[in-house]
C-alpha cells in the first residue's frame, strides 16, 4: 500500500511541534514501536528546526523574510514542506524550504558544527537525523534553500505482507 502526505507551513518555532504530530499520525498506522515513532519526530523535529533557524533566521520571534504585499504592514515568514511517504514498509520523508540555503553541507554535518554558537546552538542536528534514521541526504544551494531526505523502514506494522 501507498500512503502520501504533504503539508506547507510558516517558518515559525510553534510549527515544529505540528509537523511533529503530523507524522506521527501518518505513521500511526503502521504500529511503530515506541523506539520508532521518537527517532521520527527526533529526526522530524531537527529538520524543521533547521529549516526555520538556519533556513530564514527565526531566531526569536522573527517572522521572516518575505515582504507582504503593498500596503500591509510587517513581513510574512518563509514556508517550510513536509512531504511524507509511505510505501513497502519505508518511510519516506522530506523537509524543504526555500531559505538561504547551506554554504558547505559537509562541514555541516559534522557534529557539533554550528553556525549559532551565540544561540547555544548544540551543532547535532544532523547527527541526529542520521543516528535516528536508516537514510539521510542533503542538498543545498545558496540563495535558493535546502532539502532533507530521510527515510526509515518500519519494523512492524499493516504493511506486511502486501505486495504493492
Amino acid at each position: 500500500m501507498r500512503n502520501e502526505m504533504e503539508i506547507v507551513f510558516d517558518a515559525i518555532a510553534r510549527n515544529e511541534a505540528l509537523a511533529r504530530v503530523a507524522v506521527a499520525s501518518f505513521v500511526a498506522g503502521c504500529n511503530p514501536t515506541l523506539e520508532e515513532m521518537g527517532d521520527i519526530k527526533t529526526a522530524v523535529s531537527e529538520a524543521v528546526t533547521n529549516s526555520i533557524i538556519h533556513g530564514y533566521g527565526n531566531l526569536a520571534g522573527y517572522t521572516g523574510n518575505r515582504r507582504l504585499p503593498e500596503g500591509k504592514e510587517g513581513f510574512h515568514p518563509g514556508k517550510v514542506k513536509l512531504h511524507c511517504l509511505l510505501e513497502r514498509g519505508i518511510l519516506h520523508i522530506e523537509v524543504s524550504d526555500n531559505g538561504k540555503g547551506i554554504e558547505n553541507v559537509e562541514k555541516a554535518m559534522e557534529p557539533l558544527f554550528t553556525t549559532l554558537p551565540e544561540l547555544d546552538r548544540s551543532g547535532m542536528g544532523f547527527a541526529f537525523m542520521e543516528a535516528f534514521m536508516d537514510e539521510l541526504e542533503v542538498e543545498s544551494e545558496p540563495g535558493k534553500g535546502t532539502l532533507v531526505r530521510m527515510c526509515k523502514k518500519m519494523e512492524a506494522g499493516d504493511w506486511i505482507g502486501e505486495t504493492l
